[in-house]
């Protein structure tokens, strides 16, 4: 070594604060000075491969060291790894040297972290599926698959930022940190007094709390001296360690090889696959995990980009992004803020105004003390939406690199915000964007959720909310289990579950899924498990759940071309039985609530036979709702809501319907099931406003009821009509106040009714909905 290191004995020991950009910009200067002949990094030795891919141009952080099982990617782990990251610094320090330097992770291998526990993540690292782990000192990079750090559960966990801060008279760690590391300027004559200072301090917590409860450290620091062993007999004293300060005591304690090596027998290990993948501030930014401790990336990320006048140009970018949400912000403001911001650091004792002061000086100045603009510059900005890039050529799973050529292919960019997307199945490339957004729902791989669409509800029509969360790395890898390319993978998860599905409703659910993701080669599979569970289950409400989704596939098969006419059989067979059982399970004796779920599945059965395309099938479900309708002891609310699905199919008349109305509320009915019965007939009370049929029925019964009967039928009433919306009830109100209420034309129907159909005037239409289906011009 050169320079200020060159009087040192023994390695160069840099103890950081993993995400600290104070600790990244030191790290380079003690760099630039010592000179070291190799770096070595807390990190996992498997990762000493993907190293050099560190120096492409496509890499940009922030990324992670991915780190799973060979035989069950869902035991991973993640080291993280930002701009501002001291870790990442150092590498790229050792690669942009004329004569690159060697660099090297020295932690305790992936194998062995990945095999302490299945299923558990790490805690210096940040974890993969499976429960949270506990984070470790935020000084500390390294994982730990066991959540209780191997130690006593009874033990106190030391967070020595916090005892440092207390002990120097501050009650925030964050802004002791600020002061003492990230304020420090630049130009700092001695770069390495910064690490020796803090190397002292964590020298004096290590004798006072031993290992502060995280006893599997012991381990890890064991490993790392190990490989600074290796390291001196390659390089002499000539190396530096950059790794988190709370192992810099221990990793300069002087132990024996033998005691090492036995603290390291007997660890298990499990063989494991590494890869980069890209990370997000946001994630940075979550509690647990490596992340823990990282509230602000993006004002982190900021501090290690401003080279001077840091606080100006951060309160610049928040001006931009105001201007943006179209709110006043004009320079004066900026420099206000500045000053500001500087009144409030000088009157707290600060050398420089933090995060804190920054924030204060914005919601008082820019923002007219509101916490709504604020909230968004905190989301924006503090955290940040930066989701990092990992070169083509980097290694992945067969999968991921098929799932990277689809979404180049499709210019579906993966993206850290979340954003909707609009997609129209008439155009090819929408439909393929669809299609595969739903193959990696089926595969467990979120990165889209369905939502409302706005502005139409046609089928032709979808609406994906976006966001690609680093974890999906991983899903992608357990998917690989499936396939090689993400049809082939998607088809032999739905073959596999469809094998696996316990109840019928799972089964036609699997077979809308599969239409919806244009998985063909799965259907026979799906629909001879669906033939083979329709034929031995014999309950209604099961029978009834499932057969919306069959005429749903049906509706989603023709809009997007797939031939799903092997469905229509098993949902007219479905349709005919429950044709046969719905009347005998609506007997008399049902509970409210067995009468409410059995309603609801009758209207969602209703819905799905108008779907099917099936003759005779219609009427026959319509001679269903009659015998329901006419039954006394059918339950009320069913009798009701059958009554009105046939009226509003026009296979009831308006006087049979006004006869079964006048039972149902007549003085002998008893007043639950009287309630029951309204409640299901007139549960809409918009279609009361505009439909003049019901609200004609409805008011002549009313008007006919017995001054001495209209008391007892008054709750009833109440209970239904209380329901509506009040612009609903307003509206009701109006029209019976104003006398507008119509009353039946001599010839049988409505005023402003027909006595019958005009076909010539409903086939006018046709022509504007062939237009309307044909699809987008070519």
């Amino acid at each position: 070594m050169s320079g200020p290191a060159a009087g040192r004995r023994g390695p160069l020991l840099l103890g950081v604060r993993h995400h600290g950009p104070g600790s990244a910009r030191a790290v380079r200067a003690a760099l630039d000075a010592a000179r070291p002949a190799a770096v070595l990094i807390e990190g996992p030795p498997e990762g000493d491969a993907l190293l050099p891919l560190a120096a492409d141009p496509g890499m940009r952080p922030p990324v992670a060291l991915l780190a799973h099982a060979a035989d069950d990617p869902g035991r991973a782990a993640f080291w993280p790894l930002a701009a501002f990251s001291p870790e990442w610094v150092a590498i790229r320090w050792a690669q942009e040297q004329e004569v690159p330097v060697p660099v090297r992770f020295i932690d305790l291998p992936a194998a062995h972290t990945l095999a302490a526990e299945p299923g558990r993540g790490a805690a210096g690292s940040d974890a993969g599926p499976g429960p949270a782990p506990d984070p470790g000192p935020d000084l500390d990079l390294a994982p730990d698959p066991d959540p209780d750090g191997g130690s006593d559960s009874d033990s106190v966990r030391l967070d020595p930022l916090a005892v440092l801060a207390e002990t120097a008279g501050y009650d925030d760690p964050e802004r002791w940190w600020e002061d003492v590391v990230e304020h420090r300027g630049p130009g700092a004559t001695d770069p390495l007094g910064a690490f020796e200072a803090l190397g002292e301090a964590m020298g004096a917590l290590r004798e006072a709390y031993g290992d502060g409860g995280h006893a599997r450290d012991r381990v890890r620091e064991a490993y790392m001296r190990q490989r600074m062993r290796a390291a001196r007999r390659e390089f002499g004293d000539a190396y530096a360690v950059v790794c988190g300060a709370w192992h810099v005591p221990a990793l300069g304690a002087r132990t024996t090889a033998a005691a090492d090596k036995a603290l390291l027998t007997g660890l298990p290990k499990v063989k494991v696959e590494t890869a980069w993948v890209p990370w997000t501030h946001r994630r940075l930014a979550r509690a647990g995990g490596y992340g823990a401790g990282i509230t602000s990336p993006g004002w982190y990320a900021h501090l290690f980009a401003a080279r001077d006048r840091p606080v100006e140009r951060w309160l610049t970018k928040v001006a931009g992004l105001l201007r943006e949400e179209d709110r006043q912000v004009s320079p004066a403001h900026v420099i206000e803020a500045v000053r500001l911001a500087g009144t409030l650091a000088a009157m707290r004792g600060r050398p420089l105004p933090g995060l804190a002061e920054t924030l204060e000086a914005v919601r008082a100045v820019m923002c007219d003390g509101s916490d709504v603009p604020l909230a968004l510059i905190e989301d924006r900005l503090v955290v940040g939406d930066v989701l990092g890039e990992v070169p083509d050529g980097a290694p992945a799973v067969p999968l991921q690199r098929d799932l990277t050529r689809q979404q180049r292919s499709l210019r579906l960019k993966a993206e850290a915000r979340e954003r909707e997307l609009e997609l129209d199945l008439r155009k090819e490339t929408d439909a393929a964007k669809s299609v595969l957004l739903h193959r990696l729902r089926l595969l467990g791989i979120d990165w889209g959720a369905p939502a409302a669409s706005r502005g139409s509800t046609g089928t032709f029509r979808e609406t994906w909310r976006l966001r690609w969360e680093p974890e999906l790395s991983v899903r992608v890898a357990e998917a690989g289990i499936w396939g090689t390319t993400v049809v082939a993978a998607a088809t032999a998860k739905a073959e596999a579950d469809a094998a696996g599905a316990a109840e019928l409703g799972e089964v036609t659910a699997l077979a809308e899924r599969c239409l919806l993701a244009g998985l063909s080669g799965a259907l026979p599979a799906v629909l001879r498990a669906l033939a083979d569970r329709a034929a031995l289950d014999t309950d209604v409400a099961r029978l009834a759940k499932a057969l919306p989704a069959l005429a749903r596939s049906l509706r989603y098969g023709d809009v997007r071309g797939t031939n799903a006419s092997a469905l229509a059989t098993v949902a007219g067979g479905l349709a005919e039985r429950i044709c046969v059982a719905l009347p005998p399970a609506c007997a008399a004796g049902l509970e409210a609530e067995a009468a409410a779920e059995l309603r609801g599945h009758v209207d969602a059965v209703h819905g799905a036979i108008g779907l099917l395309d099936e003759d005779g099938l219609r009427e026959r479900w319509s001679a269903v709702l009659r015998a329901l309708a006419g039954r006394d002891r059918v339950p009320g609310l069913i009798r009701g809501r059958a009554a009105r699905l046939l009226l509003d199919d026009g296979r009831l008349p308006a006087d049979e319907t006004a006869r079964l109305m006048g039972l149902a509320l007549s003085p002998a009915a008893p007043p639950p099931d009287a309630a029951g019965w309204i409640e299901g007939f007139a549960q809409d009370g918009t279609l009361l406003v505009h439909d003049e049929r019901l609200l004609a029925l409805i008011d002549t019964w009313l008007a006919g009821v017995p001054e001495r009967a209209f008391t007892d039928v008054l709750p009833l009433l109440r209970r239904t009509f209380g329901a509506y919306e009040p612009g609903v009830k307003r509206s009701l109100g109006e029209l019976v106040r104003r006398g507008r209420s119509p009353k039946p034309a001599p010839g049988g129907a409505p005023a402003g009714f027909a006595p019958a159909g005009d076909p010539s005037r409903a086939d006018a239409v046709l022509p504007v909905l062939a237009l309307l289906l044909s699809g987008p011009p070519a």
